[in-house]
């Protein structure tokens, strides 16, 4: 019983992140209420704030997915490293597929909004953490690339991959401003900046 009980709850919440993500997506974060939510889910508000707390931690608990979808799309370039030789190849199919996946994970409009949030909100201090462990994964990268002899071993891997990482962030906000993203334009700044690093890199 308490199986059928917990699996109910994880359908309520789903359904309650569903409804989240399609009236914010439509409406905007901060027009939609909990009461909306609640209404699209077919459940009452107190029963949104039994499970999230409040509106933001709905709006985190999307986050998380889309950090997670972030760890997915790193995983898939471990599973196609080996064909990979060159860094540049490697971090580009890295900022290809994290941005494709950040995409599937939440809508443009979505991504817009939080990404304009006032620096020293609680959202963007999410967002933030987001960055800061997509950069602990890509500087685990550049370690693996320095001890495959692609990368010189006399840098800091953490500092590089701050460095790329916030540049990758800045222009993915700007790919968002738009409806319709120039994705192969986004890829081509990607791409300018990470030759102009990784050239700066290679073994001497």
């Amino acid at each position: 019983m308490s199986g059928l009980r917990e699996r109910q709850k994880e359908q309520r919440r789903e359904s309650i992140l569903r409804a989240a993500l399609v009236l914010f997506d439509a409406n905007g974060y901060n027009a939609t209420t909990v009461e909306q939510i609640a209404a699209s889910a077919g459940v009452s508000a107190p029963t949104v704030f039994n499970y999230f707390g409040n509106k933001q931690e709905v709006l985190f608990a999307l986050l998380e997915r889309a950090a997670n979808a972030e760890d997915a799309g790193i995983a898939e370039v471990w599973e196609m490293i080996s064909s990979l030789e060159d860094p540049i190849d490697i971090m580009c199919t890295v900022y290809s597929l994290v941005s494709r996946r950040e995409l599937d994970a939440l809508p443009i409009s979505i991504w817009r909004e939080i990404l304009n949030s006032p620096f020293n909100s609680t959202v963007s201090k999410e967002v933030v953490a987001m960055n800061d462990r997509l950069t602990g994964q890509i500087a685990f990268l550049f370690k693996w690339m320095q001890a495959q002899g692609k990368l010189r071993s006399d840098f800091d891997p953490s500092f590089a991959a701050k460095f790329m990482n916030d540049y990758a962030a800045l222009i993915f906000t700007k790919l968002v401003q738009s409806d319709d993203p120039n994705f192969d334009a986004h890829n081509s700044h990607v791409r300018a900046a990470t030759e102009l690093v990784i050239n700066g890199l290679r073994p001497r």
